[in-house]
């Protein structure tokens, strides 16, 4: 019988029988509701042993399949597996050294780091950074992972925001700074090279999307890149001119720069989701990523999912201006 290991314990799974009835019959407290593979209430993760089976994985997103996620109701092991809930395997924290602060734009900087021990992720997730008194928020990753260890973060100052304020005003370099992770969903697949991928951000938002954007060139991607980076005013557009050397280098990435209420040879004026869905009113077999602002996230998803786009290729990541942070959200 597979052996499912299980918040420090091992369960015998009978042939046939699914995770959750397992766990279940054993006492455990999974969540669960609809037993049938549509809610995925009972959502869990393997962390080691044998990937789930890809009948498990139906109607998740790529990105979740790839990282071992699957519905408990619906899998049926053949080998050990070691599994959590998804959201419980927090990751353990890591020491790392300031080497560098940079600013973007007034609101804005470029927080460099070198962790002490390997730190993996995918372009477009995030970490959570937690100084020594034990504030921590999540921020997103920037940029293409470096076999260095040397990770980027666009940390915006937020109005009354403790954290931000003192990576701003206080952290130094050299300073040592923890860092857990890496976390979400919201990054690239080479599944479909030939793809047409839309990408819209607001503010620091654009900090996973130009690590998405790098990752899909880097790894060959064909397909149209679009990504429309949008602000209040002109000076809150950052990374304009390495956007824009990007774009020649690649025929197939656009960059569209947006400002709300401001008209220039430099950018469109307008919001960036809205003239984003102006120029691809049919999103249909396109991917589509959104971080940013919650309210654009919001209103993005609904037009892109009217316009034609799967709800499976719809990631969405937006900014939460408050509280600490959980693995499944970022703070701004």
């Amino acid at each position: 019988m597979p052996l499912l290991q299980f918040q420090q314990r091992t369960y015998d799974c009978a042939p046939g029988e699914t995770v959750l009835d397992c766990l279940t019959r054993e006492g455990a407290t999974v969540p669960s509701s609809c037993r049938s593979g549509v809610c995925q209430t009972c959502l869990m993760r393997a962390v080691d042993g044998a990937a789930p089976p890809a009948s498990a994985q139906n109607g998740l997103k790529p990105t979740l399949r790839a990282q071992g996620y699957f519905l408990a109701c619906m899998c049926r092991p053949q080998e050990a597996m070691e599994i959590t809930l998804a959201g419980e395997d927090v990751a353990p924290r890591t020491p790392a050294v300031v080497v560098a602060k940079e600013r973007l734009n007034g609101d804005i900087l470029r927080l460099t780091l070198r962790c002490f021990q390997p730190f993996e992720y995918q372009a477009g997730q995030f970490a959570h950074l937690s100084r020594a008194d034990g504030l921590s928020r999540s921020y997103s990753l920037a940029g293409l992972p470096r076999p260095d260890g040397v990770i980027e973060f666009h940390i915006r100052r937020l109005p009354g925001g403790a954290m931000s304020a003192w990576i701003h005003e206080s952290l130094r370099v050299g300073d040592i700074i923890d860092v857990a992770g890496s976390y979400g969903n919201c990054f690239y697949l080479p599944d479909a090279p030939t793809q047409g991928m839309l990408l819209i951000g607001t503010g620091s938002g654009l900090a996973p999307l130009w690590g998405i954007v790098s990752d899909a060139l880097k790894q060959g991607h064909t397909g149209p890149i679009r990504l429309y980076h949008g602000s209040w005013k002109p000076e809150g557009l950052y990374l304009v001119d390495a956007l824009r050397h990007l774009a020649a280098e690649h025929s197939n990435f656009t960059y569209v720069p947006c400002v709300d209420n401001d008209a220039t040879a430099d950018h469109r004026e307008g919001r960036a989701d809205l003239l984003a869905h102006a120029d691809l009113p049919d999103l249909k077999g396109w991917r589509v990523y959104l971080c940013g602002h919650p309210d654009m996230v919001k209103s993005a998803r609904k037009r892109a999912f009217l316009a034609g786009a799967s709800m499976q290729e719809i990631y969405a990541d937006p900014f939460v201006l408050s509280a600490p942070p959980a693995p499944a959200a970022k703070v701004a």
